[in-house]
């Protein structure tokens, strides 16, 4: 059988791939460790990354501006002014019912009014409240 140039050619592809593959399968020899001198860490003193300091708590009184829902003496519900979908309702403080009730005689807030409500958000209760209430119905 006579081998053609390009026959030629697969079988010293094909024996030189069988030897590289024999090469790379060879064991491989272990390392032997280097002597590392130990580092010494005085445990007495502590290392400081950095200190954690608290967050602040609000201290100060929440506005929320909005358009009245529904409005009485005892509590206002208004909806945010930017977002159509966020409701709160606020219950007010005794100084805050006596000016609602005051407003109430005379009309009180009707459905849309515009309200700017300064209310405590660790209990949701309402200290002030301003707006323009209109004329009753």
């Amino acid at each position: 059988m006579k081998l053609s140039a390009t026959n030629w050619g697969r079988c010293a592809g094909l024996g030189l791939a069988a030897v590289l593959g024999s090469l790379w399968t060879l064991p491989a020899k272990a390392q032997a460790p280097a002597a590392v001198a130990p580092i010494i860490v005085d445990t007495a003193v502590p290392i400081i990354v950095s200190a954690v300091t608290p967050k602040p708590k609000a201290t100060g009184l929440t506005k929320f501006e909005g358009y009245v829902l529904h409005a009485n003496n005892a509590q206002i519900t208004a909806r945010a002014k930017g977002n159509d979908m966020s409701i709160q309702t606020f219950s007010l403080t005794p100084d805050a019912s006596t000016k609602m009730q005051t407003i109430v005689d005379k009309g009180g807030y009707q459905y849309g009014d515009k309200v700017t409500i300064y209310y405590d958000a660790a209990t949701m209760k309402a200290y002030k409240f301003k707006g323009k209430a209109s004329k009753p119905i």
